[in-house]
């Protein structure tokens, strides 16, 4: 197993878990960054905002959790892809609203990009509109 593919499949079930960029940080590069055209990630910059965004998202959706779909290594262009759906309820934090008791079932894909054995960036592909309309927040 090639050690971006361990890397990538340590910091993915980190990161969609919540655990934060105090453990997400061993697997990236210190100024790792982040993008998304996602309207809720849009002014997110770093891997460092992201990881600690999916950690409030597990505040406001407490039964968050991911089911892989595909996971793709990209040996030449040293990344990785990982397509999931991710699930949750809106029970915990009074955030962005009080809990509307709704659920979400929404595709995302991360391409992670490399530098050596460390995260350098990462793009989140995700229609948030359709997750927020899902959740009632939008």
């Amino acid at each position: 197993m090639s050690s971006i593919v361990e890397v990538a499949q340590n910091f993915f079930k980190a990161c969609d878990t919540g655990k934060g960029w105090e453990v997400c940080s061993a697997y990236c590069t210190p100024a790792a960054t982040f993008t998304a055209q996602a309207e809720p990630l849009a002014n997110l910059r770093t891997l460092q905002e992201y990881t600690n965004w999916m950690n409030w998202l597990m505040k406001v959706l407490p039964d968050g959790h991911y089911v892989v779909k595909s996971f793709a290594v990209d040996e030449g262009r040293q990344n990785v892809s990982v397509f999931g759906v991710f699930s949750g309820t809106h029970t915990g934090k009074d955030e962005p609203c009080p809990p509307t008791g709704k659920t979400t079932h929404t595709d995302y894909v991360y391409v992670i990009e490399f530098a050596g054995d460390k995260i350098r960036h990462m793009t989140k592909i995700w229609n948030a509109g359709w997750a927020m309309k899902e959740l009632g927040w939008g």
